[in-house]
């Protein structure tokens, strides 16, 4: 009788060691794993405890890892402010002026890299031209375009660009000549101009 209480106890004991064991796995695994990081917001108090070093980049970079910073928005805003503002271009027969910047498309970057700021775009421009030549003795209004190809940072050495004409029924052949070389005329302004907006870019 007492080896069959014994055994009865042992079986038991047995079920009860399987489930306990069992159980105790699944709690090991939720006591074991990692908890999930908790993100937490930088205040400025955080910011005024860190040591007295100068960094480039976020707050949150404070390693001054890689870190790019898009500045589309300004870029193309920037560059239609300035060339807007840059008044008329005289030439022995006339003047003419930017009335538009009809296309202004491309992109502008900061990168920040081992706590290093580099900046750089690429762009391109597509200008409406107006202004007032003298054609067979009398002054005749023109609407012009001037287009800027692909023009990069640093690289506003090489800046060219293509001049045509909007209206060219009554102009002689050699007017029209004459005010396609006035056009290009403009070419030293607006790499002034751009040259301003890359001094700006470096500043930001």
């Amino acid at each position: 009788m007492e080896g069959g209480a014994a055994a009865a106890a042992a079986t038991a004991a047995g079920k009860d060691g399987e489930s306990s064991s069992y159980t105790y796995w699944v709690r090991g695994a939720s006591l074991d794993a990692a908890p999930l990081p908790v993100p937490k917001k930088i205040e400025p108090a955080d910011l005024s405890n860190q040591p007295n070093q100068t960094h480039l980049g976020s707050a949150w970079n404070r390693a001054g890892t890689w870190e790019e910073k898009n500045l589309n928005k300004w870029a193309t805003d920037r560059i239609k402010e300035l060339l807007v503002t840059m008044g008329s271009v005289d030439f022995s027969g006339g003047k003419a002026e930017i009335a538009e910047v009809t296309r202004c498309s491309g992109d502008a970057f900061l990168v920040t890299v081992r706590n290093k700021k580099r900046v750089g775009y690429t762009y391109e421009l597509a200008l409406k031209v107006k202004g007032e030549w003298q054609i067979g003795g009398e002054n005749k209004k023109m609407k012009c375009h001037i287009d800027v190809p692909e023009f990069s940072f640093g690289e506003l050495d090489d800046l060219q660009i293509e001049v045509k004409l909007s209206e060219e029924k009554d102009v002689p052949q050699q007017d029209k000549v004459r005010i396609i070389k006035d056009l290009k005329l403009f070419l030293q302004p607006l790499r002034e101009k751009l040259l301003q907006f890359e001094e700006e870019l470096k500043d930001r």
